[in-house]
């Protein structure tokens, strides 16, 4: 294989410094931005003072952004943004593993999937609060459907994954692409990636990884290599976000629902967009992100990178109380694992108010998938033993 021409990424690489003051006088200016901002901020008044609201907002925007002139710039602005979110929605944020990482070269973070936005949103304000280099961000297209949000994403290092590609060769192209930029970044440029283990939310509360994203990795190795050089150089970092509530449990265990007893599950218009600000600004209680070791395998074999990415996601998942809970109602007894951060064992009479609320929490869901919610609370417990 040749060696890579950056040319070939310009329509799904993220923005450079020298593109950032123009790309934000766009944003700001764009009616759909300021009114989506408005809507978002105060739902019960914008549509009756849509007008003065969006006016206002682009004021706000101007000022908060009148001194980014590069990337991290804008990345510096979000993140008290993003550190205001955590702290109004969740108890606590820790993070573990990060000091492991080396600080002179990047690394391909591929991480579980419980939310869109909240899983790298918190990764990097990990990382820039550690003054770690920030990663690239993959973000599939169908969630890019306005240009103020294509812009927004790009600026705040995000590269787009073409999951709308029509026809085979089309994908072909497109994943061949997606894999040579993620080794372009890596590898050309030392920029770190994170990637989502698979397409999707764990709806179901099992982090697995879908071999396909390693088998797409793949397709980026030289010639004159092998797979096991290409794993090294990658530099492959497994990452575990957990959440002690999961914002949109009852949303995930409705489709789980519908799409067992129906043929297939439609999306309603905005129903994306509804979980991202439903994942953004619901309660989550403890939440931890925990940076594994990386991966350093001889293997040729794509399965066993791909076990290797599971067993460490699944050991280092911070198990929360509402797991063990859940775990207990449903098998009528909890094993004995570690609970929270910083860890101690699970002892079931240290949360009976836990027990109660979680209760509570169950009976407020339709009946018809109380069960999977209850199931995804559960599932990183079965995950857990299975690995022990």
């Amino acid at each position: 294989m040749n060696r890579l021409n950056p040319a070939q990424f310009e329509d799904i690489r993220p923005y450079r410094d020298e593109e950032v003051r123009a790309v934000l006088t766009r944003l700001i200016a764009d009616p759909q931005m300021s009114h989506a901002v408005a809507h978002f901020l105060l739902p019960s008044v914008a549509s009756k003072l849509e007008r003065p609201l969006a006016w206002l907002v682009r004021q706000f925007l101007r000022f908060k952004f009148r001194n980014a002139h590069t990337v991290r710039d804008v990345q510096q602005v979000i993140d008290r943004y993003v550190g205001r979110v955590v702290k109004h929605t969740a108890s606590k944020f820790t993070v573990s593993g990060l000091d492991r990482l080396p600080r002179d070269r990047a690394c391909l973070f591929i991480s579980n999937h419980r939310d869109i936005v909240m899983d790298p949103a918190l990764s990097i304000m990990a990382m820039f609060r550690e003054d770690h280099e920030t990663a690239r961000i993959a973000i599939g297209d169908n969630l890019l459907t306005k240009q103020f949000v294509v812009d927004l994403m790009r600026l705040n290092k995000s590269f787009i994954v073409k999951r709308s590609s029509g026809s085979r060769r089309e994908k072909l192209a497109a994943a061949t692409q997606l894999s040579n930029y993620i080794y372009h970044s890596i590898v050309s440029e030392n920029e770190h990636v994170w990637l989502a283990q698979r397409e999707g939310r764990a709806k179901d509360g099992l982090d697995r990884t879908n071999p396909a994203l390693i088998a797409m990795l793949a397709m980026s190795r030289r010639e004159t290599s092998s797979l096991a050089d290409l794993w090294r150089k990658l530099h492959i970092v497994p990452l575990s976000i957990s959440y002690e509530w999961d914002p949109c449990d009852r949303q995930k265990a409705k489709e789980l629902y519908i799409t067992e007893h129906q043929d297939e599950y439609r999306k309603s218009k905005y129903e994306d967009l509804k979980s991202i600000a439903k994942g953004i600004t619901g309660d989550k209680g403890n939440v931890h992100a925990a940076f594994g070791t990386p991966i350093e395998a001889n293997s040729e074999e794509i399965n066993a990178i791909t076990d290797e990415i599971d067993r460490q996601i699944i050991n280092n998942y911070v198990l929360h109380p509402t797991n063990l809970i859940a775990y207990q109602m449903l098998y009528g007894d909890a094993p004995e694992l570690p609970v929270s951060c910083p860890p101690r064992l699970w002892d079931p009479n240290q949360h009976k108010p836990l027990h109660q609320q979680f209760q509570q929490h169950l009976e407020a869901i339709d009946s018809r998938w109380r069960d999977k919610v209850l199931a995804a609370y559960a599932n990183p417990v079965v995950s857990r033993l299975a690995y022990q």
